[in-house]
């Protein structure tokens, strides 16, 4: 049918799909191409010149034995009367045996009931088949037997006479038969089938070796690709191949060299950009960061006179409050994203209680009354981390549940073995509210990102969780958001426990 591959291509893909991993390279495939081409053409070669020449050897032996039977047994019927009888008979057949002296010949002569042997009677080669074939034809007939594994040449030759009465030779009755071994010609053949076996040995050898040869030179390159490809994916971009030739390779070579050059000229432009970007946005929030810290004073003492305006003059000055407010948080989030790409981050690691921290990072924020928590005693969870960046981490999550989530909102820590040599402390924090959109996970800790189009105005700068996730990844953590079966989001945060912290948890699981 048409669009479907032929059945031997359709095998020989299967073949490969079920060969083991290493065999399935170029180099192999190569090697088994050619000794496949070598081992057919040598073989079919063989085949043809075996057939011929055995023909040639067979026939040629055929020839001769018919020949010279023909000759002896012409020669011995000029001594026969018409009606020869049994000693005659057996004379005839006695002097056609010393005619054909070989590989040890058997003759029979036949006339009627008459029956002569030489030089035994042991005469049990001849088929029915040749049998009535001489009886009726008047030229010799052959037939090659085997018997005991050894192969034979039989011939049948009738005696015809001459007579003016008729235009064609009369048969006279008497027929001949001649049995001939055939071990030679059969050396011959085996010799030919040996020859062709080792002919064959040799092509594949050769083929073999110019498959090698032919697999290091179209390799080489190659080779040489697959390492200039790895580096460039490491970000090495000046990588070159040299070109030689002007082959399919050659061109291969230079085409990859033109696309490293246009590569490296766009990663440059755009690691360019990016570096300005990067330090656009750092050089605008150090600009602004002395500016806000000026109105943020001047709002608090406006905030403070806010009950003694009136209505009008109160609302702008709390709109006033919380802009100044809400810029002051999205330039500190830039300025520690700024910090996290030029890398100039650094913890400052102290060992401390876990559920203390995270109870200090409620209550500064006063949000003991809106989240549930389920935390171990205070005392029995101690590990080193940053713990600025811990309460950011927290912070950040359980303010994220409170606004875009509903309640009930909970705050877990529990502790995780996942090896006998790897220990983690476990926070999570889920919400009730809708969730968020499956096309919005795989991107809910990418900078500037919001799950919702509507959220475009809201006080969310969209860093707060891509800040999350690097303060997390500074400790060696994991961080990973999900949607809850019963609905709503689950934020889950994993902090490496060191050993003598994994020995205090590991007492600690037990008291819980």
């Amino acid at each position: 049918m048409a669009g479907q591959s032929p059945r031997p291509v359709r095998f020989l893909r299967a073949v490969l799909a079920r060969a083991p991993l290493p065999l399935r390279g170029l180099r192999p495939r190569l090697v088994v191409t050619f000794a496949l081409v070598a081992v057919v053409s040598a073989l079919s070669t063989g085949a043809l010149a075996f057939r011929e020449a055995r023909t040639g050897v067979l026939q040629q032996s055929q020839d001769l034995v018919i020949r010279q039977f023909r000759t002896s047994v012409d020669s011995a019927a000029l001594s026969l009367p018409l009606a020869p009888g049994q000693p005659q008979l057996q004379a005839a057949v006695d002097q056609v045996l010393r005619a054909n002296q070989g590989q040890g010949p058997q003759v029979m002569a036949t006339y009627g009931s008459l029956r002569a042997f030489a030089p035994s009677d042991a005469f049990d080669k001849l088929s029915p088949a040749l049998r009535r074939s001489v009886r009726t034809r008047r030229a010799a007939v052959f037939q090659r037997v085997n018997a005991d594994g050894h192969p034979y040449l039989v011939v049948g030759m009738p005696v015809t006479y001459a007579s003016d009465a008729v235009s064609e030779s009369e048969l006279s009755g008497l027929v001949m038969y001649l049995v001939v071994p055939q071990n030679t010609e059969e050396a011959y053949v085996q010799a030919m089938v040996s020859g062709i076996e080792h002919a064959t040995l040799v092509a594949l050898c050769l083929a073999v070796l110019l498959a090698l040869l032919a697999a290091s030179g179209v390799l080489r390159p190659v080779r040489e690709l697959r390492r200039a490809t790895r580096r460039m994916a490491d970000g090495q971009f000046d990588v070159r191949l040299t070109v030689n030739g002007s082959d399919e390779l050659a061109d291969l070579s230079q085409a990859f060299n033109d696309t490293a050059a246009a590569l490296e000229r766009s990663v440059t432009e755009l690691r360019r950009l990016e570096a300005q970007a990067r330090r656009f946005a750092a050089d605008v929030s150090h600009e602004l960061r002395t500016p806000l810290a000026a109105m943020s004073a001047v709002t608090d003492v406006l905030d403070d006179t806010v009950p003694h305006l009136d209505r009008e003059t109160g609302d702008a000055v709390r709109l006033i409050s919380e802009g100044t407010s809400r810029l002051s948080g999205l330039v500190e989030d830039l300025m520690e994203i700024s910090r996290f790409d030029a890398g100039t981050v650094e913890l400052n690691l102290d060992e401390i209680d876990l559920t203390e921290s995270v109870h200090r990072t409620l209550a500064s924020r006063g949000w003991q009354g809106q989240v549930e928590t389920h935390l171990p005693q205070p005392g029995m969870l101690r590990t080193r981390v940053d713990p600025r960046r811990l309460d950011v981490v927290v912070a950040n999550l359980v303010g994220n549940a409170l606004r875009h989530g509903e309640p009930p909102v909970r705050l877990t820590m529990d502790v995780r073995e996942e090896r006998a040599d790897t220990t983690w402390a476990v926070i999570e924090v889920t919400d009730h509210g809708p969730g968020i959109a499956e096309e919005a996970l795989p991107h809910i800790f990418e900078r500037f990102y919001k799950a919702s189009t509507t959220r475009t105005r809201s006080e969310s700068s969209g860093l707060g969780l891509a800040i999350t996730a690097e303060n997390v990844h500074l400790h060696g953590g994991r961080i990973r958001a999900a949607n809850l079966p019963e609905g709503g989001a689950a934020f889950t945060v994993e902090l490496p426990l060191h050993r003598d912290s994994a020995s205090a948890a590991d007492a600690a699981a037990g008291a819980w």
